[in-house]
């Protein structure tokens, strides 16, 4: 377990005093200390490391890569991913040990951040950055508990006084979510921009209107996660959607990335540059490929990259072990265009708003599901380079004739489309969105096999289970217990 994870480490150093007896105290004082280095910062001085570590750490990484691998938008073909794809290794303690560690060290940094900004806090005028922070906690807790389910929350982050917090559950986790969003949209409402904030904001630029429009977004979906234990959250999303974004460029995306091997995509850098590892899916492009979606232009590039070889994906579960003749990961990995080392990363995208409120009016048998998911795929589209022409034809051509006058039946395209859309940076609501619905149908034969199945979550890290193994949650099976809001 990282030392962050529940309190800040302190440096005790220990050396040879080799200094005269003239020395004085304050000389003293002044040994092994970098005065270059701040031992306290102000909240927005925070904000840039917090954005960073939600980008990276959460959302752009490991945890993003498993989620596509599992839900076979993208297919092992290499090392730990090849073996994962056959359920090899994914039992393993220390699959997870650098994600989960990474984000409750970036809970610390938000929660300093909080509680500087808070009532009694050196800052308590600063309510921007305090809604800002609360915003990413409720976003990084929101993933681990989906990913793992119970975890240490309420008394976690407490520092040396309990290094072994008990394990919340997960209903009490999104009771704390909600808690988060709503205070931030509580005091976005009240917030004066402080010097210095639009600079640190990497996201916003200090908007504040903009942040809560993501907090009311994000409060769309995890009320949509929340479905299948309570239908009246239905209601909930339709509330929150007409506060949340109103077109793309309102999205919760981070979009600065860099043309260099330190400030790339993390997907580009990991797929195309480091690694591939992983390759396009089957189970995608053939659903792709059966509703000749113009959006594969965008998302698969055959294995010369001239277009003189056809694109073969690779089966899940069965790929060859080797990159060579599948085609290779989608539009952050084309290479020769800036789309590739730049491509956002998407927290939140306007199109999964859309999406949302389609499900949600479908389920509610209201037939205005049909505007909102074209409007969905429209903006989805757009997003991923394509015109909103294309988009209306493929929606009549391809779309409409799947929908029909059952829900289920109209459910089962509008999550398709979904599944399609959130290729790749949005794995990890794909995977979310997977486990609640069961949509589409995945085809990996080790999801049959009587020992494995499909990963309903992940494994409990090496951290845990050495450091805090009283509280841990015991005999969880990874591939037969679903997360709370699964069941």
């Amino acid at each position: 377990m990282k030392s962050l994870k529940y309190f800040f480490s302190v440096g005790i150093g220990i050396g040879l005093f080799l200094f005269s007896t003239s020395c004085s105290k304050n000389d003293l004082a002044k040994v092994n200390k970098d005065l270059n280095d701040a031992t306290d910062v102000g909240a927005i001085n925070e904000l840039p490391a917090a954005t960073m570590e939600t980008v990276f750490g959460t959302a752009g990484t490991d945890i993003a890569w498993y989620s596509s691998l599992f839900i076979e938008q993208s297919t092992g073909v290499d090392e730990q991913f090849y073996d994962a794809d056959r359920r090899n290794g994914v039992t393993s303690a220390s699959l997870m040990d650098n994600s989960w560690n990474s984000i409750y060290d970036n809970l610390m940094i938000l929660n300093d951040m909080i509680t500087k900004c808070s009532p009694g806090g050196s800052e308590p005028d600063n309510k921007g950055t305090l809604g800002i922070a609360q915003i990413l906690t409720a976003y990084n807790l929101a993933v681990l508990t989906d990913m793992w389910g119970d975890i240490p929350w309420s008394e976690a982050l407490k520092g040396l006084g309990n290094v072994h917090p008990k394990y919340d559950s997960q209903q009490d986790v999104y009771a704390a979510i909600f808690g988060l969003l709503n205070a931030a949209i509580s005091n976005l409402t009240n917030a004066s921009l402080v010097s210095g904030l639009a600079k640190q904001d990497l996201i916003y630029g200090g908007d504040f209107t903009l942040w809560t429009k993501a907090a009311w977004s994000l409060k769309a979906r995890y009320f949509m996660r929340l479905e299948k234990r309570q239908p009246v959250y239905i209601d909930s999303v339709l509330v929150c959607v007409p506060n949340g974004f109103t077109d793309a460029s309102d999205a919760l995306v981070f979009n600065k990335y860099e043309n260099s091997s330190t400030g790339a995509n993390p997907w580009y850098d990991f797929t195309y540059q480091d690694r591939g590892d992983l390759c396009s899916g089957e189970t995608l492009y053939n659903l792709m490929n059966d509703r000749s979606d113009p959006r594969m232009s965008a998302y698969f590039l055959n294995p010369d990259g001239d277009g003189s070889t056809p694109i073969v994906p690779a089966p899940n579960g069965e790929a060859q072990r080797t990159r060579a003749g599948y085609g290779v990961y989608s539009f952050s990995a084309i290479t020769g265009t800036e789309d590739g080392w730049s491509a956002p990363t998407p927290l939140m995208s306007y199109h999964e708003l859309l999406f949302l409120k389609a499900e949600a009016l479908a389920r509610k048998g209201n037939t205005g599901y049909i505007n909102a998911l074209e409007d969905a795929i429209t903006a989805n589209f757009i997003f991923h380079g394509l015109d909103a022409g294309s988009a209306s034809t493929y929606f009549t051509t391809e779309v409409l004739p799947r929908l029909g006058t059952d829900m289920q039946s109209n459910l089962q395209e509008i999550l398709t489309q979904k599944y399609i859309g959130e290729y790749e940076a949005e794995s990890i609501e794909a995977y979310d969105d997977y486990r609640r619905t069961g949509i589409p149908q995945m085809h990996n034969p080790a999801n049959q096999l009587t020992n494995f199945g499909f990963v309903q979550r992940y494994p409990y890290p090496s951290s845990e289970v050495t450091s805090n193994p009283n509280n841990i949650p015991k005999n969880i099976n990874i591939f037969k217990d679903p997360v709370w809001w699964a069941k």
